[in-house]
């Protein structure tokens, strides 16, 4: 679970400038998930530090943690790609940053957005990266996608009831993936860390 507890001391210095949030046309997303059983809690996926700010007054400084926090799983645990065509393919034209790390270089696409739980809790929130679509080829296009390939909604949507599986560690990636489409991810979310250009995870 990528859980942080509550502190005012930030380093804005280490955040990635070529990593970062693409604002959204229409705005942020949710979906109500239910299960027979299954524990939830309430989240709510921000656009940007701006927006998460705006809706909790005076917490800025836990909502540039807690997007921090959620630019670093995502760079771990997102989607990576042999070329930018590919990864433009999957996310659309201009939704793709060229990213090294030690791994390797790869394509990756720009985080959407950050899903926030938890945000005042003396325990910690809790945080996970957003992906979303704009290629009109995909038939995930303007939904929400988390790092593991699971589909939480429309993007017009704010607040979702979401299982607290959302935010357990996700395996890290570090192998491209080929092009295939988002169904196969939804079908197979655990194979990221572990496949490379099959049919499975985001690639397909």
């Amino acid at each position: 679970m990528t859980q942080r507890k509550r502190s005012s001391n930030i380093n804005l210095a280490s955040m990635r400038k070529g990593f970062s949030v693409k604002p959204l046309a229409l705005g942020i997303a949710a979906v109500m998930l239910s299960g027979c059983g299954e524990e939830t809690e309430k989240a709510t996926v921000y656009t940007s530090v701006d927006d998460c700010t705006n809706q909790n007054p005076g917490q800025e400084e836990l909502c540039k943690t807690a997007y921090q926090d959620a630019l670093d799983e995502a760079q771990r645990t997102g989607p990576k790609y042999a070329s930018r065509q590919i990864c433009e393919e999957e996310f659309g034209a201009n939704q793709c940053n060229y990213t090294r790390t030690e791994s390797g270089s790869f394509f990756m696409p720009f985080m959407a957005g950050y899903m926030l739980s938890n945000l005042l809790s003396p325990r910690g929130y809790n945080t996970q990266p957003m992906f979303t679509s704009y290629s009109p080829y995909s038939s995930y296009r303007h939904r929400w996608m988390g790092a593991d390939g699971s589909d939480y909604g429309d993007y017009r949507r704010r607040n979702m009831n979401v299982s607290k599986k959302a935010f357990k560690s996700k395996p890290s990636v570090s192998k491209t993936m080929s092009r295939g489409g988002f169904g196969s991810s939804v079908r197979a979310k655990s194979s990221w860390g572990s496949s490379s250009r099959k049919s499975s995870g985001w690639g397909g």
